[in-house]
């Protein structure tokens, strides 16, 4: 069959993140089983405009706000697809207005605040809109996604149809967890885009709190890129954290797999996210996650069973959990644990087949 993943961004681009890793994991499996696979994506400098990533053909043209109509002109002149999977971030492709193939919607998270944090009035308050408006038009189409919140969210939006399939890790869960004592300084890690709504300065103020008000021996280290590091930069250097904060910059899987098994806890300061791949990645290392209480990351980690919700989302209520469970060795150890042994059910292996499954059933109109 002939599957047409419609997403701003394939696995090359720079800004690719974890939307694009686990779309890149999908679309690697329907190739594994015989099918044909386009990705089409939005250009960018230095992007070749047709690639072949893992048996998927990608193909790039226009922009953030033109790609969708290059993707109408390419598509009027194809074979027809048994399935073209339109996935939205913010602005989707508008593929059941313009495409007679069949088509699903995939959705990561609805935007809502997140408008917020990358533009300024009044585009934040168009950006949420024309978001609520799409949903009401999409309503009668079929969507697929991952988290309970978004679930929820569509549902008030009048979706009528919707399929939840858990995210998936290609990270292995250790085979034994190493011992790993709660003691000072505290080893703190993010893995992050450094982008607005992720909001990494958060956790960067909290470790100076914990170091100022709760007087505890904390370091961070930084991983990810973004364009946000310059600001980040300058808030380490203004708390006086130089010492204390490190920047690792994009790591391979290997080396971030070391950071998320050296760290005690994972950091997520997010404003909202589909689910927090990370959160899963860093359990599968035996390193439990303290979050923000943001919908997505209060389902990728249970709260005192896998890692730890904050009571607000602030630097303050951050630093405030963290010292809290400071001296709790034993509960550390059990979230450990607990963390780990669930991290095992969300590798690809366990996964893959049922999303790959629902694929083939839309596709062949089931």
């Amino acid at each position: 069959m002939r599957f047409l993943m419609l997403n701003w961004r394939d696995p090359r681009n720079p800004l690719a993140g974890g939307a694009e890793r686990v779309t890149l994991a999908y679309l690697r499996g329907l190739v594994e089983r015989g099918h044909d696979v386009t990705w089409f994506a939005n250009a960018f400098p230095g992007g070749a405009s047709e690639e072949l990533i893992d048996g998927i053909r990608v193909l790039r043209e226009g922009s953030k706000f033109t790609a969708w109509l290059s993707a109408r002109k390419w598509h009027s002149e194809q074979d027809p697809f048994d399935l073209v999977i339109d996935q939205h971030h913010g602005i989707p492709w508008y593929a059941p207005n313009w495409c007679p193939d069949k088509c699903v919607a995939y959705i990561h998270e609805v935007l809502g605040p997140i408008w917020d944090t990358f533009y300024p009035w009044p585009l934040n308050a168009i950006g949420r809109w024309q978001e609520r408006l799409t949903l009401r038009q999409y309503r009668e189409v079929p969507f697929w996604t991952a988290s309970d919140y978004t679930r929820e969210l569509l549902a008030e939006q009048g979706v009528e149809s919707i399929v939840q399939i858990p995210y998936g890790v290609a990270t292995r869960a250790l085979v034994e967890l190493p011992e790993k004592e709660l003691d000072e300084p505290l080893r703190l890690v993010t893995v992050s885009r450094l982008a607005p709504n992720k909001q990494v300065d958060h956790a960067v103020a909290a470790v100076w709190c914990l170091r100022e008000h709760h007087q505890l021996e904390a370091t961070l280290e930084i991983v990810g890129q973004g364009q946000c590091e310059t600001e980040i930069r300058q808030t380490v250097k203004q708390l006086g954290l130089e010492d204390y904060v490190t920047f690792r910059g994009g790591l391979n899987e290997a080396d971030k797999d070391a950071a998320l098994r050296e760290a005690h806890f994972l950091l997520h300061t997010s404003v909202r996210e589909g689910w927090g791949l990370n959160v899963v990645e860093a359990n599968a290392m035996g390193t439990p996650a303290i979050v923000y209480p943001s919908p997505g990351l209060v389902e990728s980690t249970r709260h005192r069973e896998t890692g730890l919700v904050a009571d607000e989302a602030s630097p303050e209520g951050l630093a405030e959990m963290i010292a809290e469970v400071q001296s709790h060795e034993g509960a550390y150890q059990d979230w450990r644990q607990a963390a780990h042994g669930r991290a095992r059910t969300f590798h690809w292996d366990e996964v893959l087949p049922v999303a790959c499954d629902q694929l083939e059933f839309w596709a062949k109109g089931e």
